[in-house]
């Protein structure tokens, strides 16, 4: 016997399937993918960072056998490391303002203190010509380069992310399917920051 609701029922299921095509074609996926960018550009900040920090305990420890009366240029540095260290980086630090300004905070604390520390090996030429040193120091400066290109792609997954969730159509698909999804906190260039000498070999 002939069954006339069937077409429509499978007019119905394509017009859902058209549907969804239709979606996903329109930027639907595009806040999940952009905020995956975001997190893909953090943990890049994070990784260089780290890298900085792990160059620390040589440096000072080399700058110290040439240097050891520098005291309070080494100290500065050593405890600025250890506050990037001690600092617990919470789940939610991209959408904490408090917590991602303390981060940035620590952060250009130690930039600063090892701007200074570098600038006082000028005044050491058996330092400068330490073939540890020299190697450090290379180091040094290629982490410095890479953490301004990792925050650079940061800030721009960032401005990319958050202006989806403040424009149409994101904005409106933050609504119906994103709700969670908050905007996030972005590297700014502070007064110290803008101040601090910068690193010279």
């Amino acid at each position: 016997m002939f069954e006339p609701r069937r077409p429509l029922k499978y007019a119905g299921w394509a017009a859902m399937a058209g549907t969804l095509l239709l979606l996903s074609g329109c930027g639907i996926n595009n806040i999940p993918t952009y905020k995956q960018q975001v997190n893909a550009a953090w943990s890049q900040v994070l990784n260089e960072y780290q890298r900085r920090t792990d160059l620390i305990p040589n440096l000072v420890a080399t700058v110290k056998g040439y240097a050891a009366h520098e005291a309070s240029v080494l100290e500065a540095v050593t405890d600025a490391r250890a506050k990037v260290t001690q600092t617990r980086i919470p789940a939610d630090i991209l959408t904490n303002p408090a917590a991602f300004r303390q981060f940035e905070k620590n952060q250009a604390t130690l930039g600063g203190a090892l701007s200074r520390l570098m600038v006082v090996t000028e005044n050491y030429p058996n330092l400068k010509a330490d073939q540890n040193f020299l190697v450090l120091q290379a180091q040094l400066e290629g982490t410095e380069n890479r953490i301004a290109v990792a925050r650079r792609d940061y800030i721009l997954a960032v401005q990319q992310y958050d202006t989806e969730l403040t424009t149409i159509p994101g904005r409106w698909y933050r609504s119906m399917f994103y709700g969670s999804y908050q905007p996030i906190q972005n590297f700014t260039i502070s007064e110290q920051a803008q101040q601090a000498p910068q690193v010279k070999f």
